[in-house]
């Protein structure tokens, strides 16, 4: 899309994870991805990725995820500081960012996530895509990605932890706001373990309802319309079955994890799946 809008694409940063075997060998060539070791607390390595990054975002734009990797739980992350005060320490009156919200029907390493839940007990990356392989048999998903605004930050000054905390608290609620809530989210946060269609698509009604007051990012507009299009691919996942004329849960872990990734809209969290 931004090629076809003569925008030159970014340069990316991923996670040094990525940079093995022929996937890293796409990143060296072909994407131009910068390396980042997430978790490392090498105060060399650190001071020398914050003076490299400043240095490119003078002559280069940058795309990173501010959650500064994937959701293992499927809710929103907090925004993380280091990119971004990177990037600030250019010192570019003219730097914006570009909220940006990336939303699935199905998202491919769900069943993946879902067991794991938290990033600590990730399991080396091969594993993971070996076992991706088998889930993307028979897989189909859409991809909504949503921008909004520019954020002008020219004048946040990058030594004020403070105003970096507000800056990565404004990213989030931005980024949250953007997030196309599509049939299989409400589908997942209004499901009960044993509900008939009927009430179901009732619960949904009164999650639109809900959202809409927030003036969320719908992908439909009634409990009927997501229900129709979600039961078929989430019972294909696995992860609900009909029976009778009543949805059942059979993949719990799954199905919360695709209701958390709405949680961040909704009045109370923590709500009963």
């Amino acid at each position: 899309m931004l090629d076809d809008n003569g925008i030159r694409p970014p340069l990316i940063a991923a996670g040094i994870n990525l940079f093995g075997g022929p996937l890293g060998l796409l990143h060296r060539h072909v994407t131009g991805a910068i390396p980042i070791r997430r978790n490392t607390k090498d105060p060399a390595y650190l001071v020398t990725l914050k003076a490299y990054v400043a240095e490119i975002i003078k002559k280069h734009d940058l795309l990173f995820y501010p959650e500064g990797g994937r959701s293992y739980s499927g809710e929103l992350k907090p925004t993380r500081l280091g990119l971004i005060g990177a990037a600030l320490s250019a010192e570019r009156r003219d730097l914006v960012i570009i909220p940006t919200a990336i939303a699935y029907d199905l998202v491919l390493e769900d069943h993946v996530l879902a067991r794991q839940r938290v990033k600590k007990r990730q399991r080396p990356f091969t594993r993971e895509l070996a076992e991706m392989v088998r889930y993307a048999v028979g897989y189909r998903s859409r991809a909504f990605v949503t921008f909004g605004a520019p954020m002008p930050v020219g004048d946040v000054d990058p030594q004020s932890r403070g105003d970096l905390l507000a800056l990565t608290r404004q990213i989030r609620a931005r980024i949250g706001a953007l997030y196309k809530v599509l049939p299989t989210a409400l589908f997942a946060a209004a499901m009960r373990p044993s509900i008939t269609r009927r009430d179901l698509e009732s619960r949904i009604d009164q999650l639109i309802e809900e959202l809409a007051v927030k003036r969320a990012n719908l992908g439909v507009t009634s409990g009927r319309e997501a229900v129709e299009e979600a039961a078929e691919p989430l019972e294909t996942r696995g992860i609900v079955v009909l029976e009778r004329g009543r949805f059942r849960v059979r993949d719990r872990s799954v199905l919360r994890y695709y209701a958390r990734t709405i949680e961040h809209l909704l009045v109370t969290t923590g709500r009963p799946h």
